[in-house]
């Protein structure tokens, strides 16, 4: 048995081995959990109570901000009421008074108080009540006046309705290189000097137009006594643009038609400055800035330093004074002329009488008492 038992005991040991191992895997596998009865638990919801949020000293704190409500729009209205340049409360209740706008005119007047009434066209209707009414009066008219004065050139108008209107840059030199070329005539003098009540919405091609009409309405008178003194109207109105330019007032102007008229008629350059100022243009100093030494060799057909006769076109927009002055010059022997220190021009038939003027009106200081 022992012999046995050391021969065959590799095998025992082995038998046993695996005996433990299934008794082991027996007991941990087949082993049935334990449950647990567990009692339900009812949740109860309580409402929940406001947080309180406090800040620190020195933190800013957030509000929110109301916005106002906005006004209503203005309403529109069907007819045209002109408040013009020189209109005061008082005048404006008056006129919508008159055309049966308001029923007290001095109840209006008073209501304006310190609101400002633009100058120009608005669109009101009758039935409105006080307050639409003055909505509309102190907002933007939706025509304005345009001032434009005489002796501009087409540049500086173009400036001034950009400024009144609301012209774009784009605008304003559409003006300048296309509305005022279609026509050689029309490069320059035909934009009348004028007052004029002009719709914002106009474009600037009708703009160019209503100028140019006002022109043909104001020149028209004087188209065929140029005709009967055989005077081309472009020339006419070449010389009056320069004229418009070289007189200090309205009243010197016949007197310098009748210098340059003398000029042109003995075949004389005119040796005025305000075409070359008009061939030099605006160097940073203005269009019509004071002309150098240098400035009288300028290659131009517009220096008449250089050039006998007349300038291709007008160099400015003249007034009908200005018009007027060269169809109706005043009769002179006179050849040159200036202006004192006080615009008072003094003219003279020889250069050597005018270099004596220069003298005693421009070089020699006043004398005082």
């Amino acid at each position: 048995m022992i012999e046995f038992a050391k021969k065959y005991k590799l095998i025992i040991f082995s038998c046993l081995g695996v005996l433990i191992i299934v008794s082991v895997f027996v007991f941990f596998f087949t082993k049935k959990p334990i449950v647990k009865k567990t009692t339900p638990i009812a949740i109860v919801t309580t409402p929940t109570a406001p947080v309180v949020t406090t800040t620190k000293p020195n933190t800013p704190v957030t509000t929110t901000s109301v916005k106002p409500v906005p006004p209503p729009p203005p309403p529109v209205g069907t007819d045209r009421f002109i408040v013009s340049l020189t209109d005061t409360p008082d005048t404006i209740s008056a006129n919508l008074l008159s055309g049966g706008y308001i029923a007290d005119a001095t109840a209006f007047s008073n209501l304006i108080g310190t609101k400002i009434i633009s100058p120009g066209g608005y669109k009101i209707s009758q039935g409105w009540t006080t307050a639409q009414m003055l909505q509309v009066l102190s907002g933007k008219p939706y025509m304005k006046w345009v001032l434009i004065p005489p002796g501009l050139r087409k540049e500086e108008i173009a400036a001034l309705l950009a400024s009144t209107l609301g012209w774009t840059k784009k605008q304003t030199t559409y003006f300048i290189t296309k509305d005022t070329t279609t026509k050689p005539e029309y490069v320059e003098g035909v934009y009348a000097p004028d007052t004029y009540l002009i719709p914002v919405a106009e474009t600037t091609t009708q703009v160019t137009t209503r100028l140019i009409n006002q022109f043909n309405q104001n020149f028209s008178p004087y188209l065929p006594q140029f005709t009967a003194k055989d005077v081309k109207w472009t020339s006419a109105l070449t010389l009056a643009s320069i004229v418009q330019r070289e007189a200090a007032n309205a009243a010197d102007m016949p007197l310098i038609a009748g210098i340059l008229w003398n000029r042109l008629n003995q075949g004389m350059q005119l040796d005025v400055d305000s075409t070359l100022q008009y061939a030099r243009g605006n160097t940073g100093s203005g269009w019509w800035a004071p002309i150098t030494v240098a400035d009288k060799k300028i290659d131009s057909p517009y220096n008449t330093y250089i050039h006998t006769g007349l300038p291709p076109h007008p160099i400015s927009n003249p007034s009908i004074d200005a018009i007027s002055a060269v169809l109706n010059p005043a009769t002179t022997d006179c050849i040159y002329y200036l202006h004192d220190n006080n615009h008072i021009t003094h003219c003279s038939v020889t250069y050597a009488e005018q270099e004596a003027n220069v003298q005693k009106y421009l070089i020699t200081p006043p004398t005082t008492n």
